[in-house]
């Protein structure tokens, strides 16, 4: 049965018959007769054909999710029995939050390359709440993520604390006034400011909470790596992790206002499903906490 979910899966990922078929190496005729007997097994129609496109319907969509999650499991619990060898290799499914992903996830995937080659990592890089959903459903080994995560479903762990700064273009006015500034001085900026779900946003909503602050004005930009080019540019200000703009204050592109009682803290935690680890997932959590102790700022 697992198959005929792979073949499903990616007819549903690649909206198309022949290019399913190309990347599974198998013919259209073969594909097209495994999803026929998948729905014959369901006793339902999964999906909805036409010349120019291929789209779940309501019995599809079900089937997809759980197939995603079924695929995922059958992938885990085959690296457990491999590694009763004992070792450090195989798949790992890595999740990650935007600020670990983008600017600390590479070097630790580096170092463990370098000490670790059959280890081979898949990374997806999403916001927490997406991260934390990917990792209940199996599809993740490990996710990383910014803040707090308070449910019983998961195992979490704090890993890392995060410093956040306020950062602002290089000729604000702010940066050259000696002493530090109260947060309410700041309360007629522009924030720009990450998307609902980001915990880079949860973090400022914190921050505005913590001192019951309101900005006047708010922009809303879906990458961090936006929000330092805008920032740059003069658009506003924001609150980003030490991590993220290292580069940017090293060649004065934006500065750090002096505010009374920042940085802001917050963690980076790990989670997991299952108390069960494949060796390369326990190399993988080891090597992360390394470089976080040695990298810590």
């Amino acid at each position: 049965m697992d198959q005929y979910l792979v073949v499903f899966v990616k007819v549903v990922e690649k909206e198309n018959f022949s290019k399913a078929a190309e990347e599974l190496h198998m013919t259209q005729p073969a594909v097209s007769q495994y999803i026929r007997t998948l729905e014959e097994s369901i006793g339902s129609r999964l999906l909805e054909r036409s010349n120019k496109y291929v789209r779940l319907n309501k019995a599809g969509e079900i089937v997809y999710h759980h197939a995603k999650e079924i695929l995922a499991l059958y992938t885990k619990m085959q690296s457990l029995v491999d590694d009763l060898t004992n070792k450090a290799s195989g798949l790992i499914a890595i999740g990650a939050s935007y600020t670990f992903g983008e600017y600390i996830l590479p070097h630790i995937i580096a170092n463990m390359q370098v000490q670790y080659p059959l280890i081979n990592p898949s990374i997806k890089i999403q916001n927490t709440k997406e991260i934390i959903e990917l990792v209940k459903t199996h599809q993740l080994d490990i996710g990383i993520i910014e803040g707090f995560f308070k449910e019983d479903t998961l195992n979490s762990e704090v890993v890392s604390e995060d410093k956040m700064v306020i950062v602002a273009p290089p000729f604000h006015r702010l940066l050259s006034m000696k002493g530090e500034n109260r947060i309410s001085d700041l309360e007629e900026e522009t924030w720009i400011l990450r998307e609902e779900g980001s915990g880079t946003r949860e973090a400022a909503e914190n921050l505005f909470r913590k001192y019951d602050f309101t900005p006047k004005k708010i922009m809303e930009f879906g990458s961090t790596q936006l929000i330092k080019e805008s920032v740059e540019a003069g658009l506003g200000i924001s609150l980003l992790s030490r991590w993220a703009i290292e580069k940017e204050l090293t060649y004065g592109y934006i500065g750090m206002i002096p505010v009374e009682g920042m940085p802001f803290k917050r963690n980076f935690s790990i989670l997991t499903h299952s108390p069960y680890q494949t060796t390369a997932l326990k190399t993988f959590i080891e090597t992360l906490r390394y470089y976080l102790a040695e990298q810590a700022i």
